[in-house]
């Protein structure tokens, strides 16, 4: 079998990323978009590893690490987030809170 190369792993860093992406963007539901995130989150550290490795220096790997910690504390606010909005608004469908939006200002006189 042959060896993976940086290449490769770069390529399927690139295609998570984008997955990712295509996630953030298209889905309504808010834990779909929290989903979509962490996706990306793993690609970028997948890709600095990779990088780290070419390279032979331990940075992607402490990057990568940085980039967990980062994610934990992303899902810990985001789910409390999302479990207050249910609370609020008993939907998870981001077009359909728009209580969160400004109100445009009117003049009266």
């Amino acid at each position: 079998m042959p060896p993976i190369t940086v290449h490769t792993v770069l390529i399927v860093a690139a295609m998570l990323f984008v997955l990712g992406l295509i996630g953030v963007i298209i889905r309504k539901n808010v834990i779909f978009v929290l989903i979509s995130v962490e996706i990306m989150l793993n690609a970028a550290g997948l890709a600095f590893v990779a990088a780290g490795a070419k390279w032979q220096q331990p940075d992607g790997q402490v990057m990568f690490l940085f980039i967990l910690a980062m994610a934990a504390a992303e899902v810990s606010i985001g789910l409390a987030l999302i479990m207050q909005i249910h609370h609020q608004h008993k939907t998870l469908d981001v077009e359909k809170i728009t209580a969160l939006r400004d109100e445009p200002v009117t003049e009266t006189e």
